[in-house]
């Protein structure tokens, strides 16, 4: 690991401020006066003091950084006692909900190296996986609930760009991923800001269009899969921007190609394989194959990395079931680039999907998502982990279904009908 000065980077750094510039101010819509948590790797420090700089420019209050480092993380995987890995630092975790609390926003960096842990016990780190989602969960519900504006990008560490570029020499390899990140981050023009504009009017028009739909449930098929999975009970679709309950409206993910919504979590019928290979805990799992029965996984198998899998599964009771179905055309900007990113934010925006565990709870119309019983009313699941995959692909066909069994054509050969 290493922190490079920007003379030193094998990219245009001029991208690193349009990007810092989109994440403040269309990820986040940070206001003035508000404070910031930022978490991301140390490599990334080129992108964290941009994103700082950028946040005080627009009036920040309190800008906080927190830096991981991956060979760090390694070590208590290698050394730690079986006890230890039960333990999880839960004062962070519920400091960082009070702050969500009171209105800090949140802004991740995503860019570990998605296979740190492949060499590693998989008992030992399903071990710590789930005593951090535990400890973690005073934040996440923060996040998931969206008491407050926040933002995920990336960043174009060297051992993830070594994963998509095995071939190409370090410098290049991280060339190369730095100029898929900016491309599809729509930072690579002159006005990314017109560029995100435009993006979301695209994406309004499809959730609305889906949203006067109302369906009662979607019917997938494509090879190995034959998928029917019912929407929560006055269920809302969302994409892109949305409104989080401090007032502000933000744009989670960059970059972000879907609309998602709640499934009802014990609606779901059918099976259904992965399209796509899902990174976990360090490891690279492929061919999942799952069968659903009243909402619940009951049987599922992996070509690769299964074990894994199944250790996910039973995190807890809602980790069996879906928490969130997106559709993403087969045609956006990161299919197009034939490239897997090993990397859920990139690879989820390639490809429709769907998430086991918690749901979201702002994709609910009127005051059902503010009341924890009215969603698990209308079908919202509840769990500790939130983990998406992908199903979609240029053979898939997906039909939505009214409640009075009316077919209605939304996906042909992975693209919109409408």
């Amino acid at each position: 690991m290493s922190v490079l000065a920007d003379e030193d980077l094998p990219f245009d750094v001029k991208m690193l401020d349009r990007l810092a510039e989109v994440s403040i101010r269309v990820g986040l819509n940070l206001q003035e006066g508000q404070d910031l948590i930022i978490t991301g790797p140390v490599e990334a420090l080129p992108l964290v003091r941009r994103l700082s700089a950028e946040a005080y420019r627009n009036g920040a209050g309190i800008v906080t950084a927190m830096l991981s480092d991956d060979e760090l993380a390694l070590t208590r995987y290698q050394y730690a006692s079986d006890e230890s890995l039960d333990s999880a630092p839960e004062w962070m975790f519920k400091a960082m909900g009070d702050a969500f609390d009171n209105n800090t926003a949140r802004l991740a960096i995503s860019a570990s190296n998605p296979l740190l842990l492949s060499e590693q016990d998989p008992a030992r780190v399903a071990r710590a996986a789930k005593s951090m989602s535990l400890a973690a969960k005073p934040a996440m519900e923060r996040i998931t609930n969206f008491n407050t504006n926040w933002n995920v990008l990336a960043y174009p560490v060297l051992a993830w760009a070594k994963q998509v570029f095995p071939d190409k020499k370090d410098d290049e390899a991280v060339a190369a991923l730095a100029e898929a990140i900016f491309s599809i981050s729509r930072v690579d023009n002159e006005d990314p800001m017109t560029a995100w504009k435009v993006h979301q009017e695209t994406l309004t028009e499809r959730q609305n269009w889906l949203n006067e739909k109302d369906f009662y449930a979607l019917h997938y098929t494509a090879p190995g899969t034959d998928l029917t999975i019912g929407l929560a009970d006055g269920h809302e679709w969302k994409g892109g921007a949305s409104l989080a309950k401090n007032g502000i409206t933000c744009t989670p993910n960059i970059p972000t190609e879907e609309v998602f919504t709640t499934p009802h979590a014990d609606r779901v019928e059918g099976v259904v394989r992965a399209s796509k290979p899902l990174v976990l805990r360090g490891n690279v799992i492929e061919g999942i194959e799952v069968r659903f029965e009243g909402g619940k996984i009951v049987e599922a198998k992996a070509d690769k990395g299964e074990e894994v899998f199944k250790q996910l599964i039973e995190t807890d009771e809602g980790a069996r079931k879906l928490g969130e179905v997106a559709l993403v055309p087969h045609s956006s900007p990161i299919s197009a680039s034939g490239l897997l990113f090993y990397n859920t934010l990139y690879d989820e925006n390639a490809s429709c999907h769907i998430a086991l565990g918690q749901c979201y709870s702002k994709c609910f119309k009127g005051d059902i998502g503010k009341d924890p019983e009215k969603i698990a009313e209308a079908g919202g699941n509840s769990s500790n982990i939130h983990v998406d995959w992908m199903i979609g692909s240029g053979e898939m066909d997906i039909d939505g279904i009214s409640k009075d069994g009316t077919r209605t054509p939304v996906m042909r050969k992975g693209e919109w009908v409408y």
